[in-house]
């Protein structure tokens, strides 16, 4: 039996082929319009959208940092200066996993946390192809190690850069400053595009003071990287304007002398040319490495000298308010010539004591004894007290604040230095709105001695001996001299800021009070005629002690017996040469007692400083034998 098989449908076999060859042949068609059409739009209608991306792939454009202005004294002294060193810097588009990153290089160099924490503040506020610092100061066995390691961290180099270092350490530390990373706060308010590549910026002092003048402007150059962020080459380059040095009036043997007299005691001193009211030397002590903190402190070290009892980080020249004590009567003697009280022209009995009834308190003269009949001379001299006390009543406190004021008592003198206070000069308008109480007669007596609510600065008291010595010419007090971009180019000199001037009715009355502080120094009973022994110029002082804490009226003052911390201060301002003065100097020895013993002595070995033998202390000796 044969099986029949159907025919095939040849036919319609050779329709269906024919049909699905025509349907992948239009698909491939039209697949291959798309692919020339869209080959078309990128090559000719995006061409130049697409170029710029391929560009901006390879070429990056940094900014670079200008280099920072150098600090300099009167002599040509470095106070602040740029040292080369080794950063490790991370570009943050190049790296895949930051954290192990982080991790595998803190086993090849030293990561701190404050560094690790410092570098992720700035990876939010910086662009991801620009370089963000992760570590500073490495060193050479540190770069040694990483050069070794290099290959296994894309996207990480070493840079050299110019670190801020100041040389000299401590000295002048609160007046010079220093620079610090810049922070979130500085952020808000900096030119971003100035500061493009700039990591410091001037933190306290001349520094943050002369910020713009210092800093300069960024450049920028245009390099070709490979897809690890490593720079290949350098395409174009525009250089960035360096800073510009700034030359101060301070004299560096004088401050490094000055530091020197301070050492192991707490005080401060300003020293200032009354013909200019350039600062010559501003001391606070103790004092800090400003070092510490250009590239951050850890934070243990910061607490230390943060919680420091002796405060080393407070500026006491600008920042310590002090009463005046005895420092204060030459100018409350002017006012009484001035005001022609009757007082003023003839002695007054001085017993040891003053009363303003029969049965009222007994205000005390420092000398128990008391100086028997004195006159303004007499009282400028020995420091009576009582004397002023009789002054004081005549005068009122009205008239002795008005007076006062004038000389830059309980205001800021407007020197070119950041954080100054400004005293307190009282009157019974300030003691209703600060205290709501009236003011006391009892208050206007001991406020005529420099004690009470009355405080002033050490820069407002040396100002204001400036202003004596010039008999009422007064000036702004400028730490910054003169200024130059580049060696050989022009200065830029600062120039000097007169106030209007104090005048007098009588020439004579000035001449009078410079009589009886010369007399502080040189007579046979001034107060301070052991520190004015055997020079070689005549100098105007006043001593002064401050009374830290009171005490009752039947108790007595027993140094010896009191804790250091609360035994007064001791106060000496001073101006010499008395006929053509060059320097007028304040000094604040804290818990030092009496000015005659603890502020005198320093100011005198000043003047011969500065007016007569050069002295050089030992630690700018090797500084000033190399500068020739």
């Amino acid at each position: 039996m044969s099986l029949s098989l159907p025919l095939k449908d040849l036919a319609g076999e050779s329709t269906l082929f024919r049909n699905r060859v025509l349907v992948a042949g239009l698909g491939i068609a039209l697949l291959t319009l798309a692919l020339c059409v869209r080959l078309v739009y990128l090559q000719f209608v995006s061409h130049e959208h697409y170029q710029n991306l391929s560009h901006n792939n390879r070429i990056n454009i940094l900014p670079l940092a200008p280099t920072r202005g150098l600090i300099f004294d009167r002599n040509g002294v470095v106070l602040a200066q740029n040292a080369p060193t080794y950063s490790l810097e991370v570009v943050p588009e190049a790296v895949a996993d930051m954290d192990t990153l982080l991790r595998e290089l803190g086993e090849i160099v030293s990561i701190r946390k404050i560094d690790e924490q410092r570098f992720r503040k700035a990876l939010k506020r910086k662009k991801s192809f620009h370089g963000v610092p992760l570590r500073f100061l490495l060193s050479e066995s540190e770069v040694a190690s990483f050069a070794v390691n290099r290959h296994r961290f894309p996207g990480v180099d070493i840079q050299a850069r110019l670190s801020r270092d100041y040389p000299l350490g401590t000295l002048a530390a609160h007046l010079v400053g220093y620079v610090g990373r810049i922070n979130e706060a500085d952020v808000a308010k900096l030119d971003t595009v100035a500061y493009r590549g700039t990591s410091h910026i001037g933190k306290i002092g001349i520094e943050r003071s002369y910020e713009a003048l210092l800093h300069g402007s960024p450049g920028y150059q245009q390099v070709e990287s490979n897809a690890a962020g490593r720079t290949l080459r350098v395409l174009e380059r525009t250089p960035p304007r360096p800073g510009n040095d700034l030359y101060l009036h301070l004299d560096a043997p004088l401050q490094a002398l000055a530091e020197q007299s301070l050492e192991g005691l707490r005080g401060a001193i300003v020293a200032i040319d009354p013909n200019t009211g350039g600062i010559l030397a501003l001391v606070s002590a103790p004092s800090y490495d400003p070092n510490l903190f250009v590239n951050g402190i850890e934070a243990s070290r910061y607490r230390t000298l943060r919680d420091s009892p002796a405060r080393p980080l407070f500026n006491r020249a600008l920042d310590g308010q002090y009463p005046p004590g005895s420092t204060l009567k030459p100018f409350v003697a002017l006012a009484a010539l001035e005001g022609r009280l009757e007082q003023a022209g003839k002695k007054i009995f001085c017993p040891g004591w003053y009363q303003l009834s029969k049965e009222g308190r007994k205000y005390r003269d420092w000398k128990k004894s008391g100086h028997g009949h004195v006159s303004m001379t007499d009282a400028l001299a020995q420091s009576c007290d009582v004397y002023f006390y009789e002054i004081a009543r005549a005068l009122g406190i009205q008239r002795m604040h008005d007076f006062l004021v004038p000389f830059g008592f309980g205001q800021k003198t407007g020197i070119d230095l950041p954080g100054e206070a400004a005293g307190l000069m009282p009157s019974p308008r300030w003691k209703r709105k600060a205290r709501g109480k009236p003011w006391y007669p009892g208050e206007t007596l001991i406020t005529g001695i420099g004690q009470g609510f009355v405080l002033a600065t050490p820069l407002q008291l040396a100002l204001a001996t400036a202003s004596l010595a010039k008999m009422g010419e007064r000036v702004v007090p400028r730490v910054a001299a003169r200024s130059q971009r580049l060696e050989g180019d022009e200065e830029t000199i600062i120039p000097v800021l007169q106030r209007s001037s104090i005048a007098m009715a009588r020439k004579k009355n000035w001449q009078r009070v410079v009589h009886g502080m010369v007399q502080v120094a040189h007579g046979p009973r001034g107060t301070a005629r052991g520190s004015g022994r055997g020079a070689r110029y005549r100098m105007a002082g006043k001593t002064g002690t401050a009374q830290v804490f009171g005490i009752r009226q039947e108790e007595e003052y027993k140094e010896k017996d009191v804790a250091k911390h609360l035994r007064d201060h001791g106060l000496f301002i001073v101006f010499a040469p008395v006929k053509t003065p060059r320097i007028a100097i304040a000094v604040v020895v804290e818990n030092g007692g009496s000015g005659s013993h603890s502020a005198a002595p320093i100011a005198r070995r000043l003047l011969d400083q500065y007016l007569g033998q050069r002295v050089v202390p030992e630690k700018l000796a090797s500084v000033e034998s190399g500068a020739g």
